[in-house]
């Protein structure tokens, strides 16, 4: 499923307990309403995989799809 409209690619943050991912996605501007760039269906999906990965600590996975950041222990 796509919706119709001008593609744009912009970095998307994903945040678990101990990650933050950051990845890039396709975004869409619709013609019907191009006010605001919104997600496409299938980046929706491919943030709910990082999301779950990162939930994991799926590290490797991670790594092949973004930057990860980690959560340090305060001192």
């Amino acid at each position: 499923m796509s919706v119709a409209g001008k593609r744009i690619k912009r970095t998307r943050l994903v945040q678990s307990e101990r990650y933050v991912v950051a990845v890039e996605v396709e975004m869409v501007i619709p013609e019907d309403d191009p006010g605001e760039p919104c997600d496409d269906p299938d980046a929706v999906m491919f943030l709910r995989d990082v999301a779950d990965h990162a939930a994991r600590g799926d590290l490797d996975w991670l790594r092949q799809r973004g930057k990860v950041y980690q959560l340090l222990d305060a001192a």
